[in-house]
């Protein structure tokens, strides 16, 4: 369960063709790659939460205390630009 929860994703190419999506360089496959990369984080997000989840009612505490224990920061909100 904590591989689960800290497991991240390389985010390289996200960056990547983020950065040029805001600078209009994207091509169509870019785009549509983009699109997947912002699928494929938020799931890993969506079980990366729901594994939080989990060991925080293992252990009877809630998310917050359990993320100050792992020291686990909450990633400021992104807008999106997509």
């Amino acid at each position: 369960m904590l591989r689960k929860i800290n497991q991240g994703c390389s985010e390289q190419r996200h960056a990547i063709l983020t950065r040029r999506l805001q600078v209009n360089t994207l091509t169509k496959a870019e785009h549509q790659e983009l699109m997947i990369l912002i699928n494929q984080i938020e799931q890993a997000d969506v079980e990366r939460m729901q594994a939080l989840i989990t060991l925080s009612n293992l252990r009877a505490i809630p998310v917050e205390t359990l993320m100050q224990q792992l020291e686990i920061h909450s990633p400021p909100p992104q807008l999106s630009h997509v």
